[in-house]
């Protein structure tokens, strides 16, 4: 006889509840799985949500790619504040613990590191840090070898009339995007003229927004490391706050900032 499907059935909360198995007696350490759980929770969404917006905008369905983006902005907004929660635990709750996680960090995350690569901040270095033969070294180099959401965005340029270099458009995809004038020329029009190109300088002002959301999302990480083990090296044998604090230069759509100077 087939079971009446429940709330906890459908979500499977035995299993999604039964995932949080912290190492030590102590108090905060429920609430570090959590938050870093939760996270990778948010990181699966985001990560569908852009894949549906690369496939529209890359179809040349533009408009319709916006609601995922948005919602991917809103998404990331919450985990921004969720750093808040994870600042309430103080330095002497963290290390009471921190021994239990041994080289375990979550520079390791192959979830966030995908989604870098899906936004075009593409470093192959990242492949080590998963094992041959696992998803998530699958997932990774999916993502390093197929067009960033930057790569399709640029792509819809040329059909708006707009010139955009050959090298622009047909690159090796596996390599970090680099900076380029023409390009920037060519938003610097959208720019100018909103009205003819509304559909594209809607599309930009999402974009930005990511951009913004995860160099946000980037600070408060760091203000929130600081907070808790001040100068000391991360877990997994990084420069702990001085990595971090350098990740805040990165920009995924940099003529989409350029471009502003010059309007």
């Amino acid at each position: 006889m087939t079971q009446a499907m429940t709330y906890g059935r459908y979500l499977d909360l035995d299993q999604l509840l039964a995932a949080q198995k912290p190492l030590s007696d102590r108090h905060d350490e429920l609430l570090f799985i959590v938050i870093h759980q939760t996270k990778e929770l948010w990181l699966k969404e985001i990560i569908h949500e852009i894949g549906l917006a690369k496939r529209l905008i890359a179809s040349g369905d533009v408009e319709p790619a916006y609601k995922a983006l948005a919602r991917v902005s809103r998404i990331q907004t919450v985990m921004t504040l969720s750093w808040d929660i994870l600042a309430t635990m103080t330095p002497a709750d963290y290390l009471s613990f921190r021994g239990e996680l041994g080289s375990s960090s979550g520079f390791q995350s192959h979830q966030f590191r995908t989604l870098e690569y899906l936004l075009g901040l593409k470093d192959q270095s990242f492949l080590k840090f998963q094992a041959e033969g696992s998803e998530g070294l699958a997932m990774l180099k999916a993502a390093l070898a197929a067009p960033s959401l930057y790569d399709v965005a640029i792509a819809q340029l040329p059909r708006h009339g707009l010139t955009v270099p050959d090298a622009a458009l047909h690159r090796d995809f596996t390599q970090a995007y680099v900076a380029s004038e023409a390009v920037e020329a060519a938003w610097l029009a959208v720019y100018r003229d909103p009205s003819r190109y509304w559909e594209l300088y809607q599309l930009a002002e999402k974009l930005v927004d990511l951009d913004d959301a995860l160099v946000t999302w980037r600070h408060k990480h760091v203000l929130t490391v600081e907070r808790i083990i001040g100068g000391r090296p991360g877990t997994g044998g990084t420069d702990g706050v001085g990595y971090l604090a350098a990740t805040l230069r990165r920009r995924a759509f940099p003529e989409l900032w350029s471009l502003r100077t010059k309007l």
